[in-house]
């Protein structure tokens, strides 16, 4: 496996919980920007995983050129 992929989940289906923490993971370790495009991920996931996760990005209103904050929402901090 590639350093620069998420590791295989068992199951074929990505709810979009999974697909937003997956996110926010890359985003708080700098992989990715909160600006960027969601279609970026797609170079930290196995293809054959990003088939499903396209799928339920599709299904819940998600477009893949959307900005990946629009993803993940706000991140909330806690010693603010």
């Amino acid at each position: 496996m590639s350093v620069n992929t998420v590791p295989s989940i068992s199951t074929s289906y990505y709810s979009l919980g999974v697909i937003q923490d997956e996110a926010r993971r890359l985003v708080q370790k700098g992989v990715v920007s909160r600006q960027q495009p969601i279609y970026t991920l797609c170079q930290y996931i196995p293809a054959r995983e990003w088939v499903c996760i396209e799928c339920e990005l599709e299904k819940c209103e998600f477009l893949l050129r959307d900005r990946i904050a629009d993803l993940i929402g706000r991140e909330v901090w806690e010693n603010d």
